[in-house]
């Protein structure tokens, strides 16, 4: 994935930034929004940037 694309990325629901989070091979695996407590997934270097494709992040997962 594109660093300068991570750069202007942002949460479609909340326009707040996003942090990427890796598999364990290092590879891009989903982009997370904090404030929204979503996941959106990266799929084949592709972020996935649809409300309905999104993952809600349970309370006891840490940011």
């Amino acid at each position: 994935m594109d660093t300068r694309l991570l750069g202007i990325l942002v949460c479609p629901l909340c326009k707040g930034p996003l942090t990427l989070q890796r598999d364990e091979a290092g590879r891009p695996h989903e982009l997370i929004c904090p404030a929204d407590r979503l996941g959106f997934p990266v799929r084949n270097g592709i972020p996935v940037m649809l409300e309905g494709e999104a993952r809600q992040l349970p309370p006891e997962e840490e940011l």
